[in-house]
C-alpha cells in the first residue's frame, strides 16, 4: 500500500480590486457577440494574482472597487473564471494597475515596509534590496546603515532617513509590476508564479 501524500493546498485570494469592467466580454475574444459574457479584470490583494472574474447576473462591478472573491458567499462576483497573464490585461487595466497597487500597499503599509526592515542577502552577491528598481549597491548600503539605527516606521520615514530614496512605496509598486510582467522572474519578493 502506498503511503498517503500530504495534500498541497495553495492559498487563494480573498479580495481583489477591479482593474477594468468589460460589459461585452474581452475585445479580443473571437466568439460572436451574443456568446460573450460580461467580465471584470482584477488584481488580488494578497499575492497580486491577475484574474478574470464573472459578475453575478445584473451586477456591475466598478473600477477600483474591492470585491470579496473567497470560497464562501461572494458579493458581486459569481466566480473567478481564471488566472490571466499580464499580457492579457486590457490597456485600461494596465493603466489602472499602478494606482491600485499603490492603494493596496499604502493600506497595508507594515507588510510592505518589511522589504526595507527585514530584507537579507539572497546569495553571496545579491541582496533583496538590490531587486528593487533603482536600488544599487550604494543605495542598499545606505538603507542598511539607517536600518541599524532602528527600524523604519513608515514609507515617509524611509524617504527622510535614506538620502536619494524618494517615494519608497512607488519603488515597491514598480517591483510588483516587474514581477507580474515577466513570468520568468527568478526572485519574487511580492508575487507568486
Amino acid at each position: 500500500m502506498e503511503p498517503a501524500r500530504p495534500e498541497i493546498r495553495r492559498e487563494r485570494e480573498d479580495y481583489a480590486w477591479v482593474l477594468d469592467y468589460l460589459p461585452y466580454g474581452h475585445p479580443e475574444d473571437p466568439r460572436p457577440q451574443y456568446q460573450k459574457k460580461p467580465m471584470a479584470l482584477a488584481v488580488g490583494e494578497k499575492y497580486f494574482t491577475l484574474m478574470e472574474l464573472a459578475p453575478r447576473e445584473g451586477k456591475v462591478p466598478q473600477v477600483h472597487q474591492r470585491l470579496y472573491v473567497g470560497d464562501n458567499e461572494r458579493d458581486l462576483i459569481d466566480h473567478v473564471k481564471r488566472r490571466i497573464p499580464y499580457m492579457e490585461l486590457t490597456q485600461t487595466a494596465r493603466m489602472e494597475l499602478p494606482f491600485l497597487l499603490e492603494k493596496i500597499i499604502t493600506q497595508d503599509e507594515p507588510r510592505f515596509l518589511d522589504v526595507y526592515n527585514k530584507s537579507y542577502p539572497i546569495t553571496t552577491r545579491l541582496h533583496m534590496l538590490c531587486l528593487l528598481p533603482g536600488v544599487g549597491q550604494k543605495m542598499m548600503q545606505a538603507i542598511l546603515q539607517e536600518r541599524k539605527k532602528g527600524e523604519f516606521k513608515n514609507f515617509s520615514d524611509v524617504g527622510q532617513r535614506v538620502k536619494g530614496l524618494y517615494h519608497p512605496e512607488k519603488i515597491v509598486v514598480k517591483r510588483i509590476e516587474q514581477e507580474l510582467e515577466d513570468d520568468r522572474t527568478k526572485y519574487r519578493l511580492f508575487t507568486r508564479p
